[in-house]
């Protein structure tokens, strides 16, 4: 079992020195045992209060993380099992309101076994507090990055945990919306852990405990940092037009072309990821997803690697790109897909309806987005990530409607005739400028 620090403790290890202000608990008038008079609820509050120190299950305050000013929310799990009841709903609502009147990100600090038992449907429904507070934050274009810690279950987790815009989980810690004392006695306690739900898209990360503070103030200056139009990367790989089609096709397809990794690695000073799709699913070896740093200014990105894409890559892009449109920050799209993967377990993973998705989140997206394809521009998959009237190409890239191999196959021809097909789709980078599907090539020598 992982350390469990109080909530005083896990605000020390995060905030900058001397920085952390607590905010004022609101007034609420007193009833014997609580709001459905529970008998002994006023003496067990009592005894949590002495144990902790503390008047209530979270603490809030406003605090710099890496110079980066927040809100935050952390949870007294010794308080009554860091429990939501009446009085919580206050202090989190409170927190709330005062985030978006000082325009500052939110980051609740989440260990909780869920609602309180004493107080009933009343603190069941401070759930639905919880939500329309984050709801009305997230309209106001505000981050919110949560850290689940141990345990995060129950209304904490459906809430505030899963609710944030990342997620980030410290190693070893319990995390599931069925708590340990009512989860069916055989379910495998492996699933109701950090490591499980990054592996299922319902998290982002799992940070260990020296890398809290650094990983947290990088999300929160990612989140929050001037932001402006992406421009295109330059080119890594191979220089001058390819001569034909087939070229085109080659060079996309060479093993030595340089992939997503080294255009990020090159284009940014520094980055976190964004992985998941929170629907049950992640490609984090088809689709890398995230925020990065560039001349100070934040860029978000969504780059395929070569691979046939899954549906939860697909998802996930929509997700990040949905993400970075409230917040106002421009997005950068790597296309490079032989296409989306069309195997029987994509089709039950909803390969169209994630395509679908993630062609409306382009195309309802206000901040700008900027697009290079980098390898393979395979069909519909492909597409689905490139900007309108603002994608470019390498040199060692192709686009087409379909693989020239397939074409060959639509059309009845042998496969000797897939080179000639080739030509005949027009995909070299060149062709693609002056059919106007681009609006230029990017070079080694072309510098943003």
């Amino acid at each position: 079992m992982p350390e469990r620090l109080s909530a005083r403790q896990i605000l020390t290890s995060l905030c900058d020195a001397s920085t952390f202000t607590e905010l004022p608990a609101p007034a609420r008038e007193s009833k014997p045992d609580g709001p459905i008079s529970w008998q002994g609820y006023d003496a067990s509050r009592a005894r949590a209060t002495d144990r902790t120190g503390e008047e209530e299950s979270v603490v809030c305050g406003t605090a710099s993380v890496e110079g980066t000013r927040a809100v935050l929310i952390a949870f007294e799990f010794g308080f009554l099992g860091g429990s939501l009841g009446e009085r919580t709903g206050d202090r989190l609502e409170a927190a709330y309101i005062h985030a978006r009147a000082h325009r500052l990100p939110v980051v609740p600090l989440v260990a909780t076994g869920g609602s309180r038992m004493q107080e009933g449907m009343f603190a069941l429904t401070q759930l639905q507090r919880v939500a329309r507070q984050s709801a009305l934050t997230r309209e106001a274009g505000l981050p919110q990055v949560a850290v689940l810690r141990d345990p995060t279950t129950g209304g904490g987790w459906a809430t505030l945990g899963a609710g944030a815009d990342i997620t980030l989980t410290l190693p070893g810690a319990q995390v599931g919306f069925a708590g340990s004392r009512v989860r069916p006695a055989d379910a495998d306690p492996a699933a109701y852990t950090a490591q499980a739900q990054v592996a299922a898209g319902s998290a982002d990360a799992v940070v260990p405990p020296e890398r809290l503070r650094e990983t947290v103030g990088l999300w929160l200056r990612l989140l929050t940092a001037p932001a402006e139009a992406a421009p295109p990367p330059h080119a890594l790989g191979a220089t001058g037009p390819p001569a034909t089609g087939w070229e085109a096709v080659l060079r996309a397809r060479s093993p030595e072309r340089p992939r997503a990794h080294a255009y990020l690695d090159a284009y940014f000073t520094r980055r976190a990821a964004l992985v998941g799709d929170r629907c049950g699913g992640a490609d984090p070896d088809g689709m890398l997803c995230g925020f990065g740093e560039r001349d100070g200014r934040a860029v978000a990105y969504a780059a395929q690697t070569g691979t046939a894409t899954r549906p939860a890559g697909y998802r996930t892009a929509a997700r990040l790109i949905r993400l970075a449109d409230r917040l106002g920050i421009p997005v950068l799209t790597l296309v490079d897909t032989p296409g989306a993967a069309n195997d029987a377990e994509a089709e039950r993973q909803g390969a169209g309806p994630a395509i679908a998705e993630l062609f409306g989140a382009v195309a309802a997206a206000r901040t700008p987005i900027t697009t290079l394809v980098i390898g393979e521009g395979g069909s519909g998959g492909a597409l689905a990530l490139a900007a309108p009237g603002n994608t470019w190409a390498t040199p060692d890239s192709y686009f087409s409607v379909i693989a020239p191999e397939l074409a060959a196959a639509i059309l009845k021809r042998p496969p000797r005739e897939a080179e000639a097909t080739a030509d005949q789709l027009r995909i070299r980078p060149q062709d693609l400028v002056e059919l106007g599907v681009i609006r230029g090539i990017r070079d080694v020598e072309d510098h943003p």
